[in-house]
């Protein structure tokens, strides 16, 4: 490609024109998320109190359609602002680069013409006379350092030092012309289509386009996330960042600050929420198994965060979501930074973002939330799906669950997350809990094992544990006063043998139906387990708290693990719920305990 830009239009290029334009773009894109806020935070809320009946269900639909509008402009507008700035930047260096060129050309007193050549004057010595060599003029051949060398060398010392110029002349011009073809490309494309509504469809285009800028920005933006940072380090970034530095990292890149640890949960949750249209406008329409769950998963999510909360509950915060792997999914229930206590649970078997987790698990954080609030208002629960957790593939006699692997990786992210909490906590001692069922439990466990534990946490919740990888509470790390337990009689989970004596009886579980081959492998009558000592053990020694026995594995509907699922609704095992409230909130020398296994 030959460039048709200049040297001279490089350097004349006035980048704070196109700064300029960046920060009129910036306006909008405020503009319009102050007017989304003002419809959310103001008028939804206030029609919802005081209004009633289907003239207000429709002006309801009206305010969040607009709102959505005004979303849309918001993002859009950044990814503008962003685009122009990024475009400055790269120009700049580029007009850097041409600028040493010519004032070394200029200190030489060398001739840079229009056409990018470089004119030369006598220098050196004749090897026969001794006078001075012929100067000349010096045009590039291509990109530096992509010429190789003849094997003649100029006896003109001024040549060589011209042809270096000349190249690098030539060089930041052709960088420039590049720079220039490929932002124009992105510019034309960062348009809006017509109408007053924003549908999924403009979403998907909006998810492209953000991509696209991303893309586009990464030396302007991305490389300076400190992703390898601590949680610490991270806070310490964001809060040193001018306003104007956050609100493009939030319009352009939401997806990495949402679901960075360490950033402040409301910077978090608007990240993560404008992250969500994106995400669900790059899923609408695809039809492959995975994202039709994970699209399901992420409009109940939607409709969730858009929902006026009941009286008594806390408001939701998003701190993470992505479709990675089986989908990650961080909720709270509460804002985890000003609540003095702040629990985070951690699902298990086959668990992923889908409806059944926007459904059940948010629910069982929201429970827990409302039960330890009454106990000490300044209380927060979230349900963390930070991990791939194992997946049920033949039922539940596979087996899925075998593997430490995924729990190892779990807990690394689960530390990190804590870490996270830790640092943006605004009381000088937060109490930390971590909740782990089933397979959660595992994970919370492998978390335990690395570094110096789990960062912060005070207290360890387990249940529906089919071990946790230790075999004595207080390898955990927080004292056994300090690890509680809550395993039903009923939970089949709970009774899974240890590896040994699966494989001894291996071939019952091939040819047996789910309820025989369950009863003739759980009931071993000792305390060992498939990941080690049963918590509910006296062997381990945790503090094991009452729980309902839970229904049966058969009953009137045929197999049942419902004993497995039930350990945080408040209706149907109240007191484990409230033991869990109570633990959460601080107030665990309240709890009852329950004898051991």
């Amino acid at each position: 490609m030959t460039p048709a830009l200049t040297w001279a239009q490089l350097r004349d290029l006035k980048c704070a024109e196109l700064e300029g334009a960046a920060d009129g773009w910036g306006k909008s894109s405020n503009r319009a998320d102050a007017a989304r806020d003002r419809i959310e935070q103001q008028l939804l809320t206030g029609l919802r109190d005081t209004q009633e009946g289907e003239a207000a269900q429709a002006a309801v639909r009206r305010l969040r359609q607009l709102g959505r509008n005004f979303q849309y402009v918001y993002t859009e507008c950044g990814l503008l602002r962003t685009t122009l700035n990024s475009l400055a930047h790269e120009m700049k260096t580029q007009q850097r680069a041409l600028k040493d060129a010519l004032d070394d050309a200029a200190a030489l007193k060398f001739t840079v013409h229009a056409d990018g050549s470089v004119t030369y004057p006598a220098g050196g010595e004749g090897l026969v006379d001794g006078a001075p060599l012929r100067g000349g003029t010096a045009a590039s051949s291509g990109s530096p350092g992509l010429t190789p060398p003849s094997g003649l060398v100029a006896p003109n010392p001024n040549a060589g030092k011209a042809q270096d110029i000349a190249d690098r002349v030539s060089g930041a011009v052709r960088a420039a012309a590049e720079i220039d073809w490929r932002y124009a490309g992105i510019l034309r494309r960062l348009k809006a289509e017509d109408g007053l509504k924003v549908p999924d469809s403009t979403w998907k285009d909006a998810a492209g386009d953000a991509a696209e800028v991303r893309d586009a920005a990464g030396a302007y933006l991305k490389d300076a996330i400190p992703r390898d940072a601590s949680p610490a380090r991270r806070r310490d970034w964001w809060a040193g960042l001018t306003q104007e530095q956050r609100e493009e990292y939030l319009a352009v890149y939401p997806d990495q600050i949402g679901n960075l640890d360490g950033i402040p949960a409301l910077v978090r949750d608007a990240a993560n929420r404008d992250n969500l249209s994106l995400l669900i406008g790059k899923l609408e329409g695809r039809d492959d198994d995975k994202s039709v769950t994970q699209l399901a998963g992420l409009r109940e999510i939607d409709r969730q965060l858009g929902a006026a909360a009941k009286p008594g509950e806390p408001p939701m915060f998003l701190l993470g979501i992505s479709d990675e792997g089986n989908g990650r999914a961080i909720v709270s229930y509460g804002n985890p930074d000003t609540s003095k206590n702040v629990a985070a649970y951690v699902p298990g078997l086959n668990t992923s973002l889908d409806k059944g987790f926007a459904d059940g698990d948010l629910k069982r954080a929201r429970d827990t939330a409302i039960g330890a609030r009454y106990y000490d208002p300044s209380s927060a629960a979230i349900a963390w799906l930070g991990y791939d957790a194992p997946q049920l593939v033949d039922g539940f006699s596979s087996l899925a669950v075998a593997g430490d692997g995924r729990a190892m990786a779990g807990g690394e992210r689960l530390n990190e997350f804590t870490a996270g909490l830790a640092a943006t906590n605004e009381h000088s001692d937060p109490h930390l809990t971590a909740i782990g069922h089933s397979y959660g439990s595992r994970t919370v466990g492998a978390a335990t094992q690395q570094g110096d534990g789990i960062p912060g946490v005070d207290d360890i919740v387990l249940v529906g544990s089919p071990g946790v990888g230790v075999d004595r509470a207080e390898d955990l790390g927080v004292g056994r006063e300090h690890v509680f337990v809550g395993s039903a009689e009923n939970d089949v989970v709970t009774k899974m043998p240890a590896k040994q004596q699966v494989a001894a009886g291996a071939m019952v579980a091939m040819s047996g139906p789910l309820t025989y081959v369950v009863g003739d492998i759980a009931d071993q009558g000792d305390d060992d387990l498939w990941f080690g000592k049963d918590p509910a053990s006296a062997a381990f020694g945790a503090r094991r708290f009452n729980v309902d026995d839970g229904p049966g594995l058969v009953g009137g509907v045929g197999a049942s693990i419902g004993a497995h699922s039930q350990y945080f609704d408040p209706v149907r095992d109240p007191s484990s719920a409230n033991s869990i409230a109570l633990i959460s909130a601080g107030r665990a020398e309240k709890v009852k305990s329950e004898e051991y296994r």
